[in-house]
């Protein structure tokens, strides 16, 4: 993610057409010998020694943090005593209660929460489809993150240490955040969660990291939905999709196939199914990386258009979003998956909001 964040902020006012010159200033990682490769690398002209030195930089204008989640309070505490705005990866902290602390702790900053995979223009359209009611009212909402990077860890991996690191913290806070935002608030969920024990051994360190998680739950709107996440899913690469059922049709997406949404309304050959929409200047930011329809963005390009929103937020173009409050309700949901595997039973939310 340092280098994909690099990457955007050397392109990002450009390819966005925006009212500022961002510039890749500096960067900080775990030691200065690394940051002075990645500079290099990267085309910054400062490789901070420390973290707390970028931060305190009169040459640094704003911060983007994409370190281990266990520094992220830190790191976001730091850039509100120095008043400076900050992108902050996901998922924010390792639990809940840290989570809402980057929150308070960032007050009025500007900030913003790298949920990248919500930035596709496919998304994007997906979004004023139903805020425009193609679809209807929304009744069912099916969602899952599937991958297969972990079918072959052992146990000496740094994703198998502490449940902070499970697919909980990984994947899905991604899918978490995409039914926030397509239904709205969850009030009510069960959960369930599994562990292969055969790369688990005797370490009891590993015990509560998870590889999979799915569970059903309540949306405020009155819409129930199921919502699944694996990092062992053979097969699976980037298996991110949604589908949304409402009384006047319904929406799938994959992100396998990300430049195209599939759409279907009520009075349609019903023979037929669904349509394919292929993404295009129309449907979100597509149009800044080109005029043509169906020749598509990539993951890359989710990054530009992540920090674009960020910089229009510093410019006061646009709110910030999804911003840290965002962030705190998706690790809301996260906890309640926990509490509701430990309890065995369905859990009841607190009213999520800004």
């Amino acid at each position: 993610m340092g280098k994909a964040h690099a990457v955007a902020a050397r392109s990002t006012s450009a390819v966005m057409e925006l009212d500022a010159d961002v510039q890749l200033k500096g960067i900080a990682a775990s030691s200065h010998s690394s940051a002075q490769r990645y500079a290099q690398m990267f085309g910054a002209p400062i490789a901070f020694a420390t973290a707390q030195e970028l931060i305190n930089s009169p040459e640094i204008d704003a911060v983007i943090i994409a370190s281990p989640q266990e520094t992220h309070l830190e790191y976001v505490q730091a850039c509100a005593r120095a008043g400076k705005p900050v992108l902050c990866e996901k998922p924010m902290g390792r639990n809940l209660a840290e989570a809402e602390k980057i929150a308070q702790a960032a007050g009025d900053l500007v900030n913003l929460v790298g949920y990248n995979y919500v930035n596709t223009p496919a998304t994007a359209f997906a979004r004023e489809l139903i805020k425009s009611g193609a679809i209807g009212q929304i009744t069912w909402f099916r969602g899952e993150h599937n991958e297969d990077f972990m079918v072959d860890a052992d146990s000496t991996n740094w994703r198998l240490q502490g449940d902070a690191n499970g697919t909980l913290g990984d994947l899905a806070p991604h899918m978490v955040q995409c039914a926030l935002t397509l239904c709205g608030p969850i009030t009510s969920l069960v959960a369930d969660m599994k562990r292969r024990p055969e790369v688990r051994g005797q370490d009891h360190t590993t015990e509560s990291n998870d590889d999979q998680a799915q569970l059903m739950c309540q949306f405020a709107n009155g819409a129930n939905g199921i919502l699944s996440f694996s990092r062992v899913a053979h097969g699976r690469k980037m298996g991110y999709a949604y589908e949304i059922h409402g009384t006047e049709g319904s929406i799938r997406f994959d992100q396998e196939d990300q430049n195209a949404l599939w759409l279907y309304q009520r009075g349609d050959d019903p023979l037929s199914g669904f349509r394919k929409i292929l993404a295009g200047p129309a449907h979100g930011d597509y149009r800044f990386f080109c005029q043509g329809p169906a020749h598509g963005t990539g993951y890359q390009d989710q990054i530009i258009i992540e920090q674009g929103n960020f910089y229009r937020a510093i410019l006061g173009q646009q709110d910030a979003w999804p911003n840290f409050h965002d962030g705190v309700d998706v690790m809301r949901v996260i906890e309640a998956i926990r509490h509701s595997y430990n309890s065995a039973g369905w859990v009841s939310l607190q009213k999520q909001g800004k």
